[in-house]
């Protein structure tokens, strides 16, 4: 294998290191994932770490490494949330004080994790880089040492230990698909991973809005920015120590778009019964995009993050139930009569249908003056319920009319 910035000797000492101080993930069996997808699917429930993502391996890792004097004299980082919960956390429970730089768009859930730690947290500038700079000047004028998230050798190989569990708990795995940020995690995997099984694939996976390793190892010129729901992964600038890792050693690299990312979370909470950030569910969006790389492979999944905010969450699964057609609104106008409303109240709940909403409108133009509108919202079964719910309100001569998020829709379901 080529001379890169860590090798197996290096992961299997950080797997040394880390025993007991992070939690040895269980790789668990998805079969409604691998009917989902036609691949015989487990995941990697990193979720499950204490601060809730894959960065305690590299923390602690790094954070062990440090002399007596690096420690009096304490660390900082830079991380948009969760790199920076995890060298809180166990800076605070090794004795170390910890200053964090974050981005000011960074999730709130995440910053108030990071002061719960008991670390010094900054807010500063809108991106990983300028909380970067920021983060290294004070750590000059303070004299702390700065922990990379990725583009260092102890946290590199921290994270590589994830794929020696990987394959000691699944052997027979064709593939292991990463999200890639900066490239730490999936460097040290794929040292790892092909050291110990050379024919293992090893898939990484970008948010097409941030495709850092996409531009600089096929030479493309693709944009890069954005609003992503997967924001651990939202990387500009591309880890220099990885870098030659993953041109040699990963075998593809997939960008997903964002619908395809809240409907991997979404599927991760509803099939897998577990919380995946936007970043943690970016594997299964590749698998979801691209079926046929996948069909009939043995693939384990890097579900690398679960801190996602509860609001988000919410939203993703019902913007879900919405494409999906379980839930829907449609408009009703008919004369303003009384006990309409419960009728149509009544036949809805005969045909199965749960209201979640209703709007009256009688001063609308487009209604007679003795009329009503009814904007009403319902959840059903699924596409075929929805349908069969229109087509009896309209044999009941109501003539719904669908509303979509341009306002009333000419598409009739």
């Amino acid at each position: 294998m080529a001379d890169y910035a860590i090798n197996i000797d290096d992961v299997n000492r950080a797997a040394e290191i880390i025993q007991g101080q992070v939690l040895r993930t269980p790789l668990v069996p998805a079969p409604r994932l691998s009917h989902l997808t036609s691949a015989t699917v487990c995941v990697k429930h990193e979720n499950m770490q204490p601060t809730g993502s894959f960065k305690e391996r590299g923390a602690v890792t790094k954070l062990e490494s440090l002399t007596a004097e690096e420690r009096k004299r304490g660390v900082i980082a830079m991380s948009a949330g969760n790199h920076a919960q995890a060298v809180a956390y166990h800076a605070r429970r090794l004795g170390l004080p910890a200053t964090i730089v974050m981005p000011e768009s960074a999730p709130l859930v995440k910053a108030e994790n990071t002061r719960a730690y008991g670390a010094r947290v900054i807010l500063h500038g809108e991106t990983l880089y300028e909380s970067a700079d920021h983060a290294r000047a004070i750590a000059a004028r303070e004299g702390l040492v700065f922990v990379h998230p990725y583009d260092d050798p102890k946290v590199m190989a921290g994270q590589g230990t994830i794929a020696l569990e990987m394959l000691t708990d699944a052997p027979e795995l064709d593939q292991i698909v990463v999200p890639i940020g900066g490239g730490g995690l999936i460097s040290g995997i794929a040292v790892a991973a092909k050291a110990l099984k050379p024919s293992i694939e090893i898939i990484g996976v970008e948010a097409a809005l941030y495709p850092s390793f996409q531009n600089a190892i096929r030479h493309e010129d693709r944009p890069i920015g954005g609003a992503t729901l997967a924001e651990g992964i939202a990387v500009k600038t591309v880890g220099q120590l990885p870098l030659p890792i993953v041109r040699d050693l990963v075998s593809d690299i997939i960008l997903v778009e964002e619908p395809v990312i809240e409907r991997a979370v979404n599927a991760y909470a509803t099939l897998q019964r577990t919380m995946a950030e936007g970043a943690g569910a970016a594997g299964l969006a590749a698998m979801m995009a691209q079926p046929e790389r996948f069909k009939g492979k043995r693939v384990g999944l890097v579900l690398c993050g679960g801190n996602i905010d509860a609001r988000i969450l919410a939203s993703v699964m019902v913007r879900e139930l919405e494409r999906d057609d379980r839930i829907t609104s449609f408009r009703i106008t008919s004369n303003d009569r009384p006990g309409f409303l419960g009728q149509v109240a009544s036949r809805l709940g005969g045909l199965g249908a749960n209201i979640l909403e209703v709007s009256h409108g009688r001063l609308f133009l487009d209604v007679p003056a003795k009329g009503v509108s009814i904007d009403i919202t319902i959840e059903t079964r699924d596409r075929q319920h929805t349908l069969e719910v229109f087509d009896a309100l309209a044999a009941d001569g109501l003539e719904p009319k669908r509303i979509d998020s341009h306002g009333l829709s000419e598409t009739a379901y």
